[in-house]
């Protein structure tokens, strides 16, 4: 496993739960609003052995709850699997991050009931999931995880980043009819130093609202988050 961080410790990556966040590094998107945008293209130096992840998980047996698996895309990880059986063998949730690209691992992770909790993120409209993502992307995949994710027998939520640039308020209509989510959660755009493009914006708040009481319409199942 290629790790390039960990936060010892959280209180909101699991909901419910006292979690610590493994950051993995590598993303097979690009997307121009990504918020760790070091994790994604500054591979050559950084990482954290695999092994000082297990002893400090090791001395927190007892103290936390549960392992948040972020990135990047962890699913690009080749030994993402048997990482995961590591930490559920010490006892731990396992919580796995994706931007569902790749059906397969999130199915192996699946089958061997190594996952007790998906959060994937859903970038765009479909017509906008290139342009959004910064990359060809095989929508087909998308779509294999949404609907493999919606059918498991486990905690999930989907959840989209609001980007004033990317996003207009018939994009969100378009997500919600498309996934019918069982929970997606619209998340506020946060501007930060580790952006991929810099210079994007937020909606304000109360057009956001407006937009999400539009997407309540159409489903209930669907949250603000960062507002």
């Amino acid at each position: 496993m290629l790790i390039k961080g960990i936060q010892k410790v959280t209180l909101l990556d699991y909901p419910g739960k006292i979690a610590c966040t493994i950051f993995t590094g590598g993303c097979n998107f690009r997307c121009p609003f990504c918020q760790n945008a070091s994790l994604v293209t500054h591979l050559d130096d950084g990482y954290i052995e695999e092994n000082e992840i297990m002893e400090f998980l090791k001395s927190r047996v007892g103290k936390l709850d549960a392992v948040c698996i972020s990135g990047g895309e962890p699913c690009i990880q080749k030994d993402l699997k048997e990482f995961c059986q590591k930490v559920k063998d010490l006892g731990f949730l396992i919580k796995l991050d994706t931007n569902g690209g790749f059906p397969e691992k999130i199915k192996e992770l699946l089958d061997a009931h190594l996952l007790d909790y998906i959060a994937m993120d859903i970038k765009n409209s479909e017509e906008k999931y290139d342009t959004t993502t910064g990359v060809f992307i095989n929508l087909e995949k998308i779509k294999q995880s949404v609907d493999m994710i919606k059918s498991s027998n486990i905690e999930h939520e989907f959840r989209t980043t609001v980007v004033k640039e990317f996003h207009k308020e018939e994009d969100l209509l378009k997500i919600v009819k498309w996934i019918n989510p069982s929970k997606l959660y619209l998340q506020q755009f946060r501007d930060s130093e580790d952006v991929i493009k810099k210079g994007l914006h937020a909606y304000h708040e109360e057009t956001l609202k407006k937009m999400y009481q539009k997407c309540l319409k159409v489903s209930a199942n669907v949250y603000l988050r960062g507002i």
